[in-house]
């Protein structure tokens, strides 16, 4: 596959695929199996396209019915499962595993319900985060999260990594916006969480299972949060001289209690790339650009737009435009929204980096991105969330040049070991998946990732659900629940044990 360290695959499980790839065709009919070769190629990976893998087969069902007796199967026969949305994960987090069955959801693309009286959406987990948007809108509604992969990104790929997009500042992640899912769990058991209702009594299950990264259980219908479409919104493009003149903005803007709907930033790479590709005015004579969106009542909007403006020539901005139509408005954001396949024309190849910082630290840390493209000798193009710190780093390189994948893996740890050091957090919406997963150990300690693998252990005692994800350490659930004796002395002593 690659050099990626995975689980070792098992060789019972391989040397059974015949008769696994019969039996699924059997809970399954109807081409609702892959197994050829050529026809698994599509699923070798997700969106970090570094790293590919065949998996053992390929099912895609389309029932609950059907995946809580293919999960049961699995469980059953020490059958590991690897859960597939969309496959726009940008951290590794649906790539397949050589001995794993591949569970994509992708025939799950029906919206069950809208309620408009409770603000609700009931839909599967393969539609569209975007079609959940063209559902509503015609009554005024809209989803706030706004992924940029949104017109392909699954809303159950949404929950598995709490997304969230352009609009997450003032209106929240998918995890503020999700009330309840049903789920199957790994031996089958169909469970609900959460549903219309404001809150779930009990345990906040439905927390844990958003951005779980497919580690917990199968999610087979997702109830969100619809709210109104704001009365008007404006957006200002405001040009910097540099990167770190326009991250003090941001922090400025968010200092003086403006919470725009939406705050995002490009560099000089990004917005030449973007303006090539989508003709969307941008000024190119600048190194920054900073798109901010108000929105609310009109008066406010008006008092606001002159803040954010005092505020930005305070910092030394050189340029500024207001939209003046709903059309302009669009256009400002219709080069943030392309900036990915835009710096896809400008390198071979590139790595999308995803790490969350303080605001205030978004000065240092661009000025530190910066000293490690000169050092690794690869650019480096931002384009990010950054009204709430979440980065969104493209490292630009050649897969075609031996070692610049390598380089370009290494500038990306660096990239995210400062966020942790300035404070922030190793992922902001992509997820660890594989990615991340060897750089838990800079943010958690040994303790810390115990925990959270308890977690893991109560929902899936052996394992078999997306491994070799997230955790750094493959172990058994066993293994975490082991006595130290120190010296002939158990810790507590005085404690009963049973």
């Amino acid at each position: 596959m690659t050099g990626l360290a995975m689980p070792k695959p098992d060789a019972a499980t391989l040397a059974r695929r015949v008769e696994i790839v019969e039996d699924m065709k059997i809970i399954v009919p109807n081409e609702g199996v892959v197994d050829a070769v050529n026809g698994m190629r599509a699923f070798e990976s997700d969106g970090l396209t570094a790293y590919r893998q065949l998996p053992l087969v390929v099912v895609l069902p389309e029932t609950t019915a059907q995946v809580a007796r293919i999960l049961k199967y699995c469980n059953d026969r020490n059958i590991r499962v690897v859960p597939r949305g969309s496959g726009t994960s940008l951290s590794g987090g649906a790539l397949p595993l050589e001995d794993a069955v591949l569970l994509v959801m992708s025939r799950f693309n029906r919206i069950l319900d809208i309620d408009y009286a409770n603000r609700t959406v009931t839909a599967q987990p393969g539609v569209t985060n975007l079609g959940i948007t063209h559902a509503v809108e015609q009554e005024g509604f809209y989803y706030a999260p706004d992924p940029s992969s949104q017109i392909a990104c699954s809303i159950g790929g949404n929950v598995a990594e709490n997304s969230g997009g352009v609009h997450c500042l003032k209106y929240g992640l998918t995890a503020n916006n999700v009330l309840g899912i049903e789920m199957v769990l790994m031996d089958g058991e169909v469970v609900r969480l959460g549903g219309k209702h404001l809150d779930a009594e009990g345990y906040d299950l439905l927390g844990i299972m958003t951005g779980s990264e497919g580690l917990l259980g199968v999610v087979t219908e997702v109830t969100v949060r619809i709210l109104k479409k704001p009365e008007a919104a404006r957006a200002l493009l405001i040009g910097f001289p540099s990167s770190e003149a326009a991250g003090q903005c941001v922090a400025d803007i968010i200092g003086a209690g403006i919470i725009p709907g939406g705050m995002e930033m490009m560099d000089g790479p990004a917005i030449r790339a973007a303006e090539d590709f989508v003709n969307a005015g941008y000024p190119l004579d600048v190194d920054a650009l900073l798109i901010v969106e108000l929105d609310g009542p009109g008066p406010e909007i008006d008092h606001l737009i002159g803040e954010v403006q005092r505020i930005a020539q305070e910092n030394g901005s050189t340029t500024c435009r207001v939209s003046t139509s709903d059309e302009e408005r669009m256009s400002f954001w219709a080069g943030r929204k392309a900036a990915f396949p835009a710096v896809g024309r400008i390198s071979p190849d590139y790595y999308c980096m995803d790490g969350t910082i303080p605001r205030k630290e978004l000065p240092k840390v661009l000025a530190g991105m910066r000293e490690m493209s000169e050092r690794y000798g690869l650019g480096v193009a931002n384009v990010f969330h950054a009204g709430d710190g979440n980065l969104h780093p493209l490292i630009l390189y050649d897969a075609n040049n031996p070692g610049e994948l390598e380089k370009a893996e290494a500038f990306g740890s660096d990239i995210l070991k400062l966020c942790v050091e300035v404070g922030g957090v190793l992922t902001g919406e992509h997820g660890v998946g594989v990615e991340k997963r060897d750089l838990m150990g800079t943010m958690f300690n040994e303790a810390d990732l115990d925990q959270q693998m308890r977690v893991k252990c109560a929902f899936d005692p052996n394992h078999l659900l997306n491994p070799g994800k997230v955790f750094p350490q493959l172990r058994r659930c066993a293994e975490l629940g082991r006595m130290h004796v120190h010296r002939g002395q158990m810790a507590f002593p005085e404690i009963p044990r049973f």
